[in-house]
């Protein structure tokens, strides 16, 4: 017996199949449903921002990695150039610290500015381009002498404002930490904590930063000592201090990598 032909089996084969556009919503759905979309990520990546930020200031960290042959004279050129524009009446910059790896990047130049939020500076990087003869000398004197060079923006942490500038000699250690993502909130929370055992050790913190523009998922934190010495003497002092040691356990398994530097301050630094 002859069955007849239903109404689907009459379709044509395309019309059976979804469109690409049903496919790739279907696609977004699924991976918005088990990964998060990524509107819900930057807005939990804010969220965090105003949780553990200061939300005052936005410090640019420049690093420029100099040839070896030419560190000297790009310090004797950036000195003029960089207070120029701290100082100049037209801008809006801050130059909050200068510094030159002396352990660690060697022939690398660590720059810091602070600026009135990301509107801050936006309108100072453009201010810049504008303005007579800065760039071009940049571009003509100084760039020559830059291997390499990276622009990060940071925000502070609430619980360690930045030092103001000031001369106390010595050295500084920059020391960056790799999170994982999604960890910021909690290791600040224990970050918090480590802290109070640090200073209670004689440790002196310049600033805590973390990323928002440029490598993420980095934490930036400073310290000044007198000498390496000292360091030493501080570092092992922290261990007495149980706090100290249950922070260590707690913000290891948060990292994929630390790095650290010691900073020498150049001559003209606001902070040295």
């Amino acid at each position: 017996m002859h069955t007849p032909r239903t109404a689907l089996t009459t379709l044509r084969p395309s019309l059976l199949r979804p469109s690409l556009p049903v496919v790739r919503a279907v696609k977004d759905f699924a991976s918005a449903f088990l990964h998060g979309s990524e509107e819900l990520k930057e807005e939990a990546r804010a969220q965090h921002s105003k949780l553990v930020g200061r939300n005052k200031y936005v410090h640019e960290f420049q690093k420029h990695k100099i040839l070896p042959q030419h560190v000297e004279q790009y310090k004797e050129l950036i000195a003029g150039y960089y207070k120029g524009i701290h100082e100049s009446p037209e801008f809006d910059a801050r130059l909050t610290g200068s510094f030159e790896v002396v352990v660690g990047e060697v022939d690398t130049i660590v720059h810091v500015f602070e600026y009135q939020g990301f509107e801050g500076f936006e309108r100072q990087k453009q201010a810049i381009r504008e303005s007579k003869g800065h760039l071009q000398f940049f571009n003509k004197e100084i760039l020559p002498l830059i291997q390499s060079r990276t622009s990060q923006l940071n925000s502070e942490f609430k619980f360690l404002p930045a030092m103001g500038p000031q001369e106390r000699g010595g050295l500084y250690e920059l020391r960056t930490y790799d999170l994982k993502p999604g960890s910021l909130l909690e290791w600040e929370e224990s970050w918090r904590v480590g802290l109070e055992a640090r200073i209670k050790a004689g440790h002196s913190p310049a600033g805590a930063w973390f990323s928002q523009v440029g490598q993420l998922h980095q934490v930036h934190m400073m310290w000044h000592y007198d000498s390496l010495e000292q360091r030493r003497d501080r570092r092992s002092r922290s261990w007495e201090h149980q706090q100290w040691a249950s922070t260590v356990a707690r913000t290891t398994k948060l990292c994929n990598a630390m790095h650290t530097n010691i900073l020498k301050p150049l001559p003209f630094s606001p902070l040295r």
